[in-house]
């Protein structure tokens, strides 16, 4: 039984990465942290569940979809509601996230309702690979988050918005000097972190065959953790510790009970910052 669990911490950890990528991304760029992110991914997950429920449509144009309409959310959030307080400080947009993040929750239950909304299932089918059962749905969602890990790789190395974005993340004002828009790339960066938290929504929404309105709030909260857990400022670091807190939480679900795993997928992040504080991959930040 230890095979499947470790497959399925796998599956659960890809996408914890994807929201975890968002943290780094909008740190990374903008050195703020967004608490509404979770309802972000909330927002996509809802989407592509509406494409597939009442619109009858493919799970990969849902996906799309899903990605499309976080994007945009997100630009509108950096729009609205960061870019005004830009050099109000770190604490103004904090609290403005967090003020976003419950009136999305409660925008979706007042819209949608507070009940779990069913989710077509997709792929049942299962594969034997080297004596495990492994469902054909799970090496997609991993062939998806690999996929996207990799684009996103290529985009910020090879082309020119991800060298401005590199350079924004260097020094603002250096980047700016130099002929960067800034804004431009605010506006991209915290819309490409969105996109990515709408996908990890799907692909959860389908994995599980349902989505919530508060579904965001876990699992932006997870993300977050992977996120310290890896270094804030490090993708690498994202991934590595989406998948450890994903394979932490079903080993613990094996040989403990479900009712501790999240108690210790946080212990055991806590446990990684008192030793390392920068996270596993991150660097040492510096303070004024």
């Amino acid at each position: 039984m230890l095979i499947p669990q470790l497959i399925n911490g796998l599956t659960q950890g890809s996408l914890y990465a994807l929201i975890a990528i968002g943290f780094v991304i909008i740190f990374g760029t903008m050195n703020l942290v967004t608490f509404a992110h979770g309802e972000v991914y909330m927002a996509g997950a809802f989407v592509g569940a509406f494409a597939m429920t009442l619109w009858h449509l493919p799970w990969f144009v849902a996906l799309v979809m899903g990605m499309a309409a976080a994007w945009v959310l997100g630009f509108l959030i950096e729009k609205v509601a960061f870019r005004p307080l830009r050099t109000a400080g770190h604490m103004p947009p904090l609290l403005i996230t967090i003020g976003l993040s419950i009136i999305l929750k409660d925008l979706a239950v007042v819209l949608f309702g507070a009940e779990n909304r069913p989710v077509p299932s997709i792929y049942e089918q299962t594969v034997r690979l080297a004596g495990v059962q492994v469902s054909v749905l799970q090496l997609v969602i991993l062939g998806l988050a690999g996929s996207l890990f990799l684009v996103l790789r290529l985009l910020i190395q090879g082309t020119k918005i991800g060298r401005a974005m590199r350079a924004t993340a260097q020094d603002h004002e250096a980047a700016y000097a130099m002929g960067v828009n800034v804004n431009r790339v605010f506006s991209i960066a915290f819309a490409l972190a969105s996109c990515l938290g709408g996908a990890a929504g799907v692909m959860i929404g389908i994995y599980y065959n349902a989505v919530y309105p508060t579904m965001g709030g876990t699992a932006g909260l997870k993300g977050f953790a992977a996120c310290i857990f890896g270094g804030l400022t490090s993708i690498p670091g994202a991934i590595l510790g989406g998948i450890i807190i994903g394979v932490v939480e079903n080993l613990t679900v094996q040989f403990l009970a479900s009712g501790y795993r999240d108690v210790v997928a946080f212990l055991v992040m806590v446990i990684v910052l008192v030793l390392r504080p920068q996270g596993l991959l991150g660097r040492k930040l510096r303070t004024v």
